[in-house]
């Protein structure tokens, strides 16, 4: 393909020049030359690179994690067939989600009440059940699905409003730069603690497993951009993982 200078591959990819310099010169994306007139140009690899950063980017990866995911796959078509798979899963879990929310408001409009058993599609409590008996056996996850389904239809919604609650203030105390072992970071790892005791069956309610188990976790958030996404990415994750090794110590 004819090569494209660097302000048309900004424009193309909805990005800006500064953020493609500024990849240059991390050696996170070079380009294929530098052209007479001092321009970047850009070819079919370097598109195809970008591509999968802005990939990596919108699930949350920091700069570091994505230097590194790129560099540990060479073949580009098989590394792109596993995030053609992530955003597969994410679109469905979406549309789910959209069918069920758009179900809801037309019902309330129509002055009706909303179908209890459609409200909650595409809000899958068992997409980690995978996660969730490899790290802590299949009692554990057996009887937290009990509990879940056990919940009332209000009750899974106080639940999620509780967790969605919990995620946004940790990411806000993370956008402002808050210490981890700050007495504010404290109390957010402390209600998290309480939020995880809340789920019987996990180890947290065990005083002799809870510390382990909220540092596997805190790492967990860290190295799966599933999870880093509610903490606002790999930062908000980073931070969410110290603040909980820190508890984990003073425990």
């Amino acid at each position: 393909m004819k090569e494209m200078p660097i302000q048309q591959v900004a424009r193309l990819a909805g990005t800006t020049s500064r953020t493609l310099r500024h990849y240059d010169s991390i050696g996170l994306l070079h380009p294929a030359r530098t052209g007479a007139n001092g321009y970047r140009l850009y070819g079919s690899a370097e598109l195809i690179r970008l591509q999968r950063i802005l990939l990596l980017r919108q699930l949350g990866l920091g700069l570091p994690q994505i230097a590194d995911a790129l560099d540990a796959h060479g073949d580009e078509a098989a590394a792109l067939r596993t995030h053609l798979g992530w955003l597969h899963t994410e679109q469905d879990r979406l549309a789910r989600q959209i069918a069920a929310v758009t179900q809801t408001v037309d019902a309330l409009e129509r002055g009706e009440q909303p179908m209890n058993e459609n409200m909650f599609d595409g809000f899958d409590h068992t997409q980690y059940k995978d996660e969730v008996t490899e790290r802590w056996g299949s009692d554990a996850y057996a009887r937290s699905d009990r509990w879940w389904r056990g919940l009332s239809d209000d009750e899974r919604a106080g639940f999620q409003k509780t967790t969605a609650e919990l995620a946004a203030d940790w990411a806000r105390a993370a956008e402002r730069g808050v210490e981890p072992t700050s007495d504010e970071a404290q109390a957010l790892a402390e209600r998290h603690v309480a939020w995880l005791r809340g789920m019987p069956g996990t180890p947290a309610q065990d005083p002799a497993q809870v510390a382990g188990y909220v540092r596997g976790l805190g790492d967990m958030y860290v190295a799966d951009p599933r999870f880093g996404a509610n903490y606002g990415g790999s930062d908000g994750a980073t931070f969410v993982r110290d603040a909980l090794y820190e508890w984990a110590d003073r425990a």
